[in-house]
């Protein structure tokens, strides 16, 4: 285990180093903005530098690996026959579910890194990684639309750090299921959840819907198309979704008794609020908070209350970022419970990740 933390320790110090020099190298970035998409021109210079940055760090990471036992076992193992098959699968469902709900939904979460929690429990920290970047960089620079999105490449680190932490909380044991959990600790784990429930509803719902600032389905602002019919129908099924995953998260808790709901949304608030911090000036630098999503109603907000533009996003990320990260987390708690033990089992982390922990 120290020789694991310590090759990520130097890939991360590999990472920050290639990202400052890159900084530096490119000099002054050019902060013209696209008048369609409010894009900064140097917006590619940017994600070159940091995919760039993580690739050093991943081979730094590698070669510490190498340097300590003569093999790459932890990275090769988790790409086998069932992680590479569900791998282009995941992040087709990332891109579906990202594009609905910010063309239609218009609600302040993302669900777009669904398939990239999934590989990474499943798999591994390292696979999830590489799900979650390469769904932002081919939603950005492959598909066409009605699935091409400008605002996703610059976002792809983020999604990067989601398949880390989905394949280190796997690891760690934070999705197992942990039925028929004692009462004392499963009355402290439900008041951990209403917890963070009731804060997301007063903070992250009731203060926006309650005032008309959003609306589910909201219509189109003046001058631009209304979303694809394709997009409301999924649009729908994803309010259906959300709605399911709060009444099984009820169920787990007091029905089953399931305490690893808990762990789930614990391991989901801390994902989302690293999310917020990594995403935050990567929104204000590439495009002035301005996504073309639900989130633009709340820098907005924020802005109008009297925040500068730096401050208005990052606490459009904070408020964001850890509902959506704890639903997502949720979600994927409830297929993997929904999937067979034995199927499971035979991706490379499966049976550490979900098998049965003691309650």
């Amino acid at each position: 285990m120290a020789s694991t933390w310590t090759r990520a320790l130097v890939g991360i110090v590999a990472f920050f180093v290639v990202l400052v020099i890159g900084i530096n190298v490119s000099g002054t970035l050019d902060a013209t903005a696209d008048p369609a998409t409010g894009l900064i021109a140097s917006r590619n210079t940017i994600i070159v530098i940091l995919g760039i940055a993580v690739l050093v760090g991943l081979v730094a990471y590698a070669l510490t690996e190498y340097a300590q036992t003569r093999r790459l076992d932890s990275i090769t193992s988790q790409f086998d026959t069932r992680t590479i098959v569900l791998i282009p699968i995941a992040i087709a469902i990332n891109i579906i579910l990202g594009q609905t709900v910010s063309a239609a939904l218009k609600i302040p979460v993302y669900l777009d890194s669904i398939g990239t929690i999934l590989v990474g429990v499943l798999a591994g920290p390292i696979a999830g990684a590489l799900t979650g970047g390469l769904a932002n960089l081919i939603w950005t620079y492959v598909l066409p639309a009605p699935f091409h999105s400008d605002y996703a490449a610059p976002f792809f680190i983020v999604a990067v750090e989601i398949g880390l932490f989905a394949g280190i909380f796997g690891r760690l044991g934070f999705f197992r299921s942990r039925p028929e959990t004692s009462t004392n600790r499963l009355a402290i784990g439900a008041a951990v959840v209403v917890a963070i429930v009731v804060v997301i509803g007063l903070y992250g719902f009731i203060p926006f819907y309650s005032n008309g600032q959003f609306t589910f389905f909201a219509p189109p602002a003046a001058g631009t198309p209304a979303p694809d019919a394709v997009f409301v129908i999924l649009g729908w099924l994803v309010a259906l979704l959300l709605v399911g995953a709060v009444v099984g998260l009820l169920a787990l808790l007091f029905v089953r008794r399931d305490l690893g709901a808990a762990y789930v949304f614990v391991a989901g608030l801390v994902c989302g609020i690293v999310s917020a911090i990594i995403s935050a000036p990567i929104s204000a630098i590439v495009f002035g908070g301005v996504t073309g999503s639900g989130s633009d109603l709340l820098v907005a907000a924020f802005q109008k209350a009297g925040d500068d533009l730096s401050t208005s996003v990052l606490k459009q990320g904070l408020l964001q970022d850890p509902i959506d990260k704890t639903l997502t987390y949720f979600v994927v708690f409830a297929i993997l419970g929904a999937l067979s033990r034995r199927y499971v089992a035979r991706f490379p982390q499966g049976e550490q990740a979900v098998g049965l922990a003691e309650a």
